[in-house]
Formats: structure tokens, C-alpha cells, sequence
């Protein structure tokens, strides 16, 4: 074994292993008991039985999706504190999947519906129809043999490529399949919003991880930095202290970023199955009412301004009109503005009448929580086509999609906690092979504690900011791409076999993931 190498190979306490089944075990429990209580706590009927093992399995995908993606990319995470032996491996990566809990539990939301805003809108509209379980199982499963696929060869690949190219090729397939019919197939506006965040995380972790090491180097002037492990033996305890605090910063934000995209996912498929439960945030009381309808009412007075006198259609023809105009993006239009303003009237009624969105009927679910989804995709979209609104009107559209996001887009705590554990969890099993790519197999030379550290603190701080605008970015690409350019900075050289196998798969996760995904959704579109 090279000196310096960590111990790798040491197997897990069956004390452990138990633990691990025990807390396995009692978070799918409570993922049953939570959705059962749900569903009971709007009288909701109870699933047939096909409806539920449909329901079951799927989540069950969801949740393995966030598993193979807490063993695939935290491993990362813990690369440089394994191999600068500032924690042992056992230690470093159950306090990475701590972190990776925390940072779910602790996440905004708003990754999560900017994966689902990539999808077609037509299948998000009748999830719990078919196709919208062909979309789900589709392009899970592909994320999920991708990820396999790489994990196998010991490459650090993305799960986040995986998933979003997984998407796209539902999305795509959806198009192809669809025919003439005018379908979305991709918004490939928020796909490039999307693909800029993806593109600039590696050359984002490669500079500024080389310019920290640098700048590093002028402003430290201590030689231990600059050193590789001697031995067994763990760095002073200063930058022992730095290289955990950047391991911690890493898992937490991966936990923040990551664990949303398997949230959003899990949202559509509750949503599908059990409408009445959870189509509509049933945690907004009757005291928000007022502020929605006023601001609804506003937002329709907005729309009817740019309709140029065109009639207001019944809110079933609006509601077609809208959803044919998102589909063939053709949203600046009189009639569609016209439309617009009907669909906010009958929002703003509808809760008026019942009072709240919790006292939403069973019957009357599914139409408010679709009215509100295509109101609020419209006006994200509207300014790409070429809508132009006064000052005063954008602060009012602001607000209006506020509240509807609100109403539609939310995440109940026992989904955050199960996607938690699954990526917590995840983290603990699987790991050595990337942590032996990360740390041994991108330079030529050992990793040292500068070189850690620098690595770290930008992706750390890289996927933080990315969480804070809702963008998806890959915690591998910057991580791995961060390790390299410290080793070019650093001026020890790079293997070159293995970066060049790293951008082979970045550059093929994309199409495989959308040929993997679309195969899948033409299967079980016949199936379903």
C-alpha cells in the first residue's frame, strides 16, 4: 500500500450494519404512517390496491434514486479528509451523511421545482394518469442505472446530469410520440437555464480552486499546509480543525442542492396518486385568503389590460387556451392574456367560495391546483415571449405567483426527512470507489492539505449559492474538477487516463441519460 494511503478496506460492525437496517426500517414506517395520515386528514378514500403498490414502488424508486446519489456523490465529500487521514473512513462518512441530512431538512425547495419545470407540461397536468407514471419510472430509472453504470467503473459522474438528461429524453420522447399534436416536449429555456449552471460548475471548480491554492500559497506562509500526509498520521490539529469544517460545508450543502431534486419528483408522484392530500398546500389557513384573492383579482386586471378588448372565455376554454399556448409557446397573444385573466377570476372565486385552499373539495382539487400551475408557469415564461409589463404590474405578477406557488409547490416535513435518510444513508455504503478515484487517481502526486481545503471551500461555497438562486449544479463536477486544478496549480501533474475518462463521462452522461430515458418512457407508455 502506498505510504500515506488510507485503510480502505476495514468492514463494518455488524452493530453497525444493524443500525443501519434499524433506521432503514423505521424511515419507511414513517413514510407509510405520514401518508396515511395525510390522506385521512382530508377524507380522502382510500387507495385501490393497484393504485397503492403503483404509489409504493414508485417512491420506493424516488428514495433509491437519493440513495445511489448519496454513495455516487458524497463520496466526494469525503475524499480529502479520508486521505489527508484527518478522520478515519468510518467517521468521515457517517458525519458526511449527518451533514447531508441537515442540509435537506434545512433546504429551500426551490431546486426541486426547477428539475420539474423542465418536464413537459402536459404530463405534469395528468401525473396520476399513465404517462405520468411512465415519466416518473422512466426517467428515474435511468438516473438511477446511469449512476450504477459510472459508480462501477469508479468514475465521479453527476447525478445530476443523470437526472436532467433523464428528463429531457422523457420529455423528448413525449414530443416524438405525440406526433403533430403540438406538445411542449422540453422547455429548452429552462433546459440552457439549466445546462449554463451544469457547464460552469467544472470550469467554476477548476480555476477557482487553482487561484485559491495560489493565493493560498502567497497569503499562508506555513510549509505544513503545502505538505502531503507523512504516514498514518493526522495533520496538525489547526488544519485538521479546516479540513473538516470544509468537509462539513460540502455534505451540508450537497444534502441542501441534491436532496431537493428527488423531493420535487416525490411531490408529482403524491400529487398523482393521492390528489386530494397533497395537489394543494393544505397548510395555508383561511387568514391568507383575503391577501390571495385581492392579489389574484390584481393579477386578472393585469391580464385583461393587455387582452386588447378580446372576450373572456368559460374557465374550461381558458384553461385549454392557456395549457395549447404553454405547449406551443405562443403565450403573447390577446386571447391568451384573455384567458389568463378568466383563469385568475375563477382562482381567486374558487378559494373565496370554499374559504381556504384546505377546505378545497375532493371533487374540485385537481382543477384549482392545475388552474394555479398554469398560471404561474404562464407568467414565468410570458417575459421569454416577448411580454412586456410596467413596473407596478411586474411587483403585482411577483406577488400573485408568490401565493400560487405557495399554493402548489410545497414539501411536507416527513418527504424531507425520508429523502434525508436516503441520502444520508447512502452515503454510508458504497463510497470507497470514488473516494480511491478522488484521491488517488487525478494527480500524480498525494493530495495535500492546501490542496483539500482549497478543493473544498469552492464547492462548498459554489453549491451554496447555487441552492440560493435554484439552480441544479453537480457536487462531483466542481469537487473532482476542483481536486485537478489544485494539482495543475500546484504544478504536480494530472493522470492524464483518468481525467480523460472523467470528461468522457460528463460529456456522454447527457445523451445517455436521455436515450436511457426516452427507451424507458416508450416501453411504459405501452405498458401503462
Amino acid at each position: 500500500m502506498p505510504s500515506g494511503r488510507p485503510k480502505l478496506d476495514r468492514g463494518l460492525h455488524p452493530g453497525g450494519i444493524i443500525a443501519f437496517l434499524l433506521v432503514l426500517v423505521a424511515g419507511l414506517g414513517y413514510a407509510v404512517v405520514s401518508l396515511i395520515a395525510d390522506m385521512n386528514a382530508v377524507h380522502q378514500e382510500p387507495l385501490a390496491i393497484g393504485a397503492f403498490v403503483l404509489l409504493g414502488l414508485a417512491l420506493l424508486i424516488a428514495l433509491g434514486f437519493e440513495f445511489v446519489n448519496g454513495f455516487h456523490d458524497t463520496a466526494n465529500a469525503v475524499a480529502t479528509v479520508i486521505y489527508t487521514h484527518s478522520m478515519p473512513p468510518l467517521v468521515a462518512v457517517i458525519w458526511s451523511g449527518a451533514f447531508n441530512f441537515l442540509g435537506v431538512m434545512l433546504s429551500s425547495g426551490a431546486v426541486a421545482y426547477a428539475i420539474v419545470t423542465l418536464l413537459p407540461v402536459e404530463l405534469i397536468l395528468q401525473v396520476g394518469s399513465g404517462a405520468g407514471y411512465a415519466m416518473i419510472f422512466a426517467l428515474l430509472l435511468a438516473a438511477i442505472i446511469w449512476n450504477l453504470g459510472t459508480w462501477a467503473l469508479g468514475l465521479p459522474n453527476s447525478s445530476s446530469h443523470a437526472l436532467i438528461g433523464s428528463v429531457l429524453g422523457v420529455g423528448l420522447a413525449n414530443q416524438f410520440m405525440g406526433g403533430q399534436d403540438g406538445t411542449s416536449g422540453v422547455d429548452w429555456n429552462q433546459a440552457l437555464n439549466v445546462f449554463k449552471a451544469l457547464l460552469f460548475s467544472p470550469v467554476c471548480g477548476f480555476v477557482l480552486a487553482a487561484l485559491l491554492l495560489l493565493a493560498l500559497k502567497f497569503a499562508v506562509r506555513r510549509k505544513d499546509l503545502y505538505e502531503a500526509p507523512k504516514g498514518d498520521a493526522p495533520p496538525p490539529l489547526w488544519i485538521r480543525g479546516l479540513l473538516i469544517l470544509t468537509c462539513t460545508l460540502v455534505s451540508f450543502f450537497h444534502g441542501g442542492n441534491d436532496g431537493q431534486k428527488g423531493m420535487g419528483l416525490i411531490m408529482l408522484i403524491l400529487i398523482g396518486a393521492a390528489p386530494t392530500a397533497y395537489a394543494l398546500n393544505r397548510t395555508m389557513t383561511a387568514d391568507a385568503t383575503p391577501a390571495f384573492v385581492q392579489t389574484s383579482q390584481a393579477a386578472s386586471t393585469v391580464f385583461a389590460g393587455h387582452a386588447d378588448g378580446e372576450p373572456r372565455p368559460d374557465a374550461s376554454q381558458a384553461r385549454k387556451t392557456v395549457a395549447d399556448a404553454l405547449k406551443a409557446k405562443g403565450l403573447n397573444k390577446p386571447e391568451v392574456y384573455s384567458a389568463l385573466a378568466a383563469l385568475s377570476t375563477d382562482i381567486a372565486t374558487s378559494v373565496k367560495n370554499y374559504g381556504s385552499l384546505q377546505q378545497v373539495p375532493a371533487g374540485a382539487t385537481s382543477n384549482v391546483r392545475n388552474d394555479m400551475y398554469l398560471a404561474s408557469d404562464a407568467i414565468r415564461l410570458l417575459p421569454k415571449a416577448g411580454a412586456t409589463f410596467s413596473e407596478a404590474e411586474t411587483k403585482t405578477l411577483k406577488s400573485y405567483t408568490d401565493l400560487l406557488n405557495a399554493g402548489t409547490r410545497y414539501i411536507p416535513d416527513w418527504v424531507k426527512v425520508c429523502v434525508a435518510l436516503a441520502l444520508g444513508l447512502g452515503t454510508m455504503v458504497g463510497w470507497k470507489r470514488i473516494v480511491v478515484t478522488v484521491g488517488e487517481k487525478i494527480g500524480k502526486t498525494h493530495l495535500t492539505y492546501a490542496q483539500g481545503a482549497s478543493a473544498e471551500i469552492v464547492a462548498a461555497g459554489t453549491i451554496g449559492l447555487a441552492e440560493l438562486y435554484g439552480l441544479p449544479v453537480s457536487t462531483t463536477h466542481i469537487l473532482s474538477s476542483g481536486v485537478a486544478g489544485t494539482m495543475a496549480a500546484n504544478g504536480s501533474g494530472l493522470q492524464l487516463a483518468t481525467v480523460r475518462n472523467m470528461a468522457l463521462a460528463w460529456v456522454t452522461t447527457l445523451p445517455a441519460a436521455i436515450l436511457i430515458a426516452g427507451s424507458l418512457f416508450f416501453i411504459l407508455r405501452h405498458v401503462f
